[in-house]
């Protein structure tokens, strides 16, 4: 059996859980991010988030999602945006297991599309960008999560 610890930035404890899943078997698992698991099947990002990795995920809730403007949503899951829908995922993805600790430490990091994102810390308050670190360390068989308030743009 492997523990790994997983931190949580509101209460600053860590837990020792074990990693049963893979990065779409947990967001499917938590709850929180059906449509980010929705949208994952629309671009067909499923097998490359269940492959091998690692990866580190900024997943955004349905809270996340929800902040777009209106449409916005709907038209990216038509199959005629599955592209620019892919686009949007994999720029919510770093290639590699970045923990919170070392996220602190970087002023950006590479995501899968090829575009750097911007990392800000202040106290203990992470920014990817425009979207703020809720939670961190959620560690997956194939990765890790960090869940983000909003959903990043490129």
């Amino acid at each position: 059996m492997v523990v790994l610890l997983v931190g949580c930035q509101d209460d600053n404890h860590s837990t020792p859980i074990e990693a049963k899943a893979d990065i779409v078997d947990t967001a499917i698992q938590a709850g929180s991010f059906n449509t980010l698991v929705t949208a994952i099947k629309a671009a067909d990002l499923v097998d490359a988030l269940k492959g091998p990795g690692p990866f580190t995920v900024f997943a955004p809730t349905d809270e996340a999602f929800a902040k777009l403007p209106s449409g916005t949503l709907n038209s990216l899951l038509l199959p005629e945006n599955k592209g620019k829908l892919a686009d949007i995922l994999k720029y919510h993805v770093v290639s590699g297991a970045v923990l919170a600790k070392d996220v602190t430490r970087l002023p950006s990091a590479s995501t899968l599309l090829g575009k750097e994102v911007k990392i800000q810390t202040s106290g203990q308050s992470v920014m990817i960008n425009d979207s703020k670190v809720v939670q961190t360390d959620i560690m997956c068989t194939n990765g890790v999560i960090h869940i983000v308030d909003t959903v990043i743009l490129p």
